[in-house]
């Protein structure tokens, strides 16, 4: 579904992306993985379009996507929940939902996707009427999760969806993530909760400053003793 070659991304003059290749197939959950800095928010950045490539293709579906506009890669099938979720704090539940949905112009269709959310998330038709910025850190994520779903997207890019959550909060998101998969959508997870990440996804990669430095079926990465050591927090493996 998505085949990411040889991309080269920079910010100015550093080089953040540095020849990253990577695939994902129709109906996997792929975990991405590595520190801080590493370059992951920036890989789905360029895949959805708000950070251009320098170099290299990104193909959807066979569609090379690399140059189009965010606007357009939504379309065509790509929806990204960014880091920090990002919701419009001044706006109702139900209006941060609905703005997931904008092009959509058939209200019949509108109003089945915003059921479809609130299925997936009840609390979120018990909030419809308060202001995002009203919600806890849990339901924000979940609020975002929600209005990118509204594009019912082939590929759902995750960008960091257990970032100052509780426990079981994290527990209760990674879940519904499970569920979403089941049921159709293929995601590309960006996660620094490496252990969570590999448990949920079917294969893996770590990155480490720009570069792509393991890859692996996810079971088989989390038994690896450089990435139970450096990324799981077990020390004094042999």
């Amino acid at each position: 579904m998505l085949k990411v070659k040889d991309l080269r991304t920079f910010y100015r003059s550093i080089e953040a992306l540095k020849s990253v290749s990577m695939e994902v197939e129709e109906g996997e959950i792929v975990a991405l993985i590595g520190a801080n800095g590493a370059g992951k928010t920036t890989m789905l950045m360029t895949i959805s379009g708000m950070l251009r490539a320098r170099s290299g293709l990104v193909e959807f579906s066979g569609k090379r996507i690399d140059g189009l506009k965010p606007h357009e890669i939504v379309r065509l099938g790509i929806s990204q929940v960014p880091e920090g979720r990002r919701i419009f704090p001044g706006l109702t539940v139900l209006e941060n939902i609905e703005l997931g949905g904008f092009m959509v112009k058939d209200k019949k269709e509108l109003l089945n996707r915003i059921e479809m959310v609130y299925a997936y998330f009840p609390v979120l038709k018990e909030r419809s009427s308060q202001f995002g910025g009203t919600l806890s850190g849990g339901e924000q994520q979940m609020l975002a999760i929600g209005r990118a779903l509204m594009a019912r997207p082939r590929l759902l890019l995750l960008d960091e969806p257990s970032l100052g959550l509780a426990p079981l909060m994290v527990a209760r998101i990674f879940e519904i993530i499970r569920k979403i998969n089941n049921e159709g959508n293929t995601i590309l997870l960006v996660e620094q909760n490496a252990r969570a990440a590999l448990e949920l996804a079917h294969r893996g990669y770590v990155m480490e400053t720009g570069r792509i430095v393991m890859t692996d079926r996810a079971e088989r990465l989390l038994q690896d003793s450089r990435v139970r050591e450096t990324y799981l927090g077990e020390r004094g493996l042999a």
